[in-house]
């Protein structure tokens, strides 16, 4: 198949690209700048030029191709329902190009967006009044609407808070820069909190799987771990630092942390038990702290989010 992916020179969209060529597939990727045509072709795929908020280019390219990933977002967490209404924007006019074909339109959402605080599933409905989380839930609904009314075979994969790997400039190297302009490492309350996690390659694996055979309204939890307790998050950076770790109520934890205390105080455990036995998707990669202590304290990392 030939493939439009948007985000195709993140950090996600990289290890998608080699996925899908690794198995037979071409890439389309969309690029908002030189740098991201670089990166693209660089990876063997091809760039095709625009923004998230050029809807022409998003159009054209989906167009192009005999599916899309959808997987760019404007990380913009002061104007979170600005970054969410283009993302809609955009999956309802790629959706539009492909109308009529049953072409798969693959969207990346989150997991943060169900009920905290009991084991999720692929069935978990997401809460509508959490916001700014619940926010994003609307793009899923665009999707759904597709798969419905627009003859699209489109998919949801909600990944989790942490993404992990080799060069990621996430959530968990926010919390580390976080810590070392505070001088000491953050949980909330207890620090009882779990965070699911997936490897960026298996996550890989997961969007390909998706395309090739993925259900039409289907949403998969690209999930594997169910939840890392923030305890041992916390204890395995202030390890690392030699820096104490604290735990603070949310009041303190935002005044430390700004929006970033939200999401280390959100419990979100998450099953993938569905997604692994109807997609034959089997987690092999290392899991969170391995990884952390393998990649994350040696080469000076930094989070792609603002201070």
């Amino acid at each position: 198949m030939r493939v439009f992916v948007t985000g195709a020179s993140g950090f996600i969209g990289r290890a998608v690209i080699q996925e899908l060529l690794n198995n037979g597939h071409q890439v389309l990727g969309l690029a908002r700048s030189d740098a991201s045509a670089e990166v693209i072709t660089k990876a063997g795929a091809e760039p095709h030029r625009g923004a998230l908020e050029d809807l022409e280019a998003l159009q054209s390219g989906a167009r192009a191709a005999d599916g899309v990933i959808h997987l760019a977002f404007i990380h913009d967490f002061t104007d979170y329902a600005s970054a969410t209404s283009t993302d809609r924007k955009a999956i309802e006019t790629m959706g539009e190009a492909i109308a009529g074909t049953g072409k798969p339109l693959i969207i990346a959402s989150g997991t943060l967006m169900v009920p905290p605080g009991k084991l999720a599933t692929e069935d978990t409905e997401p809460q509508r009044d959490r916001l700014p989380f619940s926010d994003r839930a609307l793009s899923a609904d665009s999707v759904f609407a597709l798969s419905k009314e627009k003859q699209v075979r489109g998919i949801v994969v909600r990944l989790p808070p942490t993404v992990h790997g080799t060069e990621d400039r996430g959530m968990i190297p926010r919390v580390i820069d976080l810590a070392r302009q505070n001088g000491f490492v953050t949980y909330i309350g207890d620090g009882s909190q779990r965070w699911p996690t997936v490897h960026r390659l298996d996550a890989a694996v997961l969007f390909r799987l998706a395309l090739e055979k993925g259900t039409a309204g289907a949403t998969y939890n690209a999930v594997a771990e169910q939840g890392v307790p923030m305890t041992d998050i916390t204890a395995l950076i202030g390890k690392h630092l030699q820096l104490p770790v604290e735990g603070k109520d949310m009041k303190e934890a935002a005044e430390a942390m700004g929006f970033l205390a939200y999401l280390v105080g959100s419990d979100n455990p998450t099953s993938s038990e569905k997604t692994q036995k109807e997609l034959g998707w089997y987690p092999t990669e290392a899991k969170l702290l391995a990884d952390m202590e393998a990649n994350y304290f040696s080469d000076g990392s930094k989070s792609k989010y603002p201070s």
